[in-house]
């Protein structure tokens, strides 16, 4: 069905396909997309990039994608919700950092709690899977920052919530962003990695107050951090 995908930018191929398929109508809304590791193998590509293109897909307001059901089209109606939480976001640089800063505080602590008492092992897998990828992709920030989203998304998965991912995929752009500022703040992959085996631990021994705290630490790590590349984008 799908053309094996030779390009540095694999997930904007893998969307473009997607997208022509459904103004073909060979896409229907309401059908759903194959399971992830299918559209790799469909795709020749890896399972980060598919991510990245359901990702893509979701901003786009062409797919909704539901923990324990799979990824569907959608008509795009959800949309106009996404766009209007990320212009608010990116009202002004710095306020727009601010913010998203405290939207995280406010969720993904509790976000942690719940995964913690709610995880199964699928979810647990995808953490640890996403954690490996950072490990060993110190060098290369386009992987360990999607490795990165990734382990945040099965966190907001194993919490069990529909309205939970539609909030953190509302922002995932953002993150996205806020994830490259770090990442190039010296040692700030090193940090994270501490935090992410923290939380993780966290998780797995289904601790949820040990998982909210490590969040924290792991949020007040990111502040800094951001805080750090700011000043260094202002000197230079």
């Amino acid at each position: 069905m799908y053309k094996t995908i030779r390009t540095s930018r694999l997930y904007e191929q893998i969307v473009k396909q997607i997208e022509e398929s459904v103004l073909k109508g060979t896409l229907k809304t309401g059908d759903q997309l194959p399971a992830e590791r299918e559209l790799a193998e469909q795709f020749g590509v890896s399972r980060t990039a598919v991510r990245e293109a359901i990702k893509a897909l979701s901003e786009k307001g062409l797919v909704e994608s539901y923990s324990g059901r799979g990824t569907f089209i959608t008509n795009g109606t959800s949309q106009a919700i996404r766009q209007s939480l990320g212009l608010m976001m990116r009202i002004g640089q710095a306020e727009g950092s601010s913010h998203l800063a405290e939207v995280r505080d406010i969720l993904e602590p509790e976000i942690a709690a719940l995964a913690a008492a709610r995880a199964e092992e699928q979810h647990l897998a995808a953490m640890r899977e996403a954690v490996t990828v950072m490990d060993a992709s110190r060098q290369d920030g386009d992987a360990f920052i999607e490795a990165d989203l990734d382990f945040h998304l099965a966190l907001s998965e194993a919490a069990a919530n529909p309205l939970i991912l539609s909030l953190i995929d509302s922002i995932v752009g953002l993150l996205r962003e806020q994830r490259m500022r770090t990442f190039l703040t010296k040692g700030g992959a090193e940090r994270g990695q501490y935090h992410h085996k923290r939380i993780l631990k966290a998780v797995e021994s289904h601790d949820s107050e040990r998982a909210r705290q490590c969040m924290r630490a792991h949020l007040k790590q990111v502040r800094l951090d951001s805080a750090t590349s700011s000043l260094g984008l202002h000197r230079a």
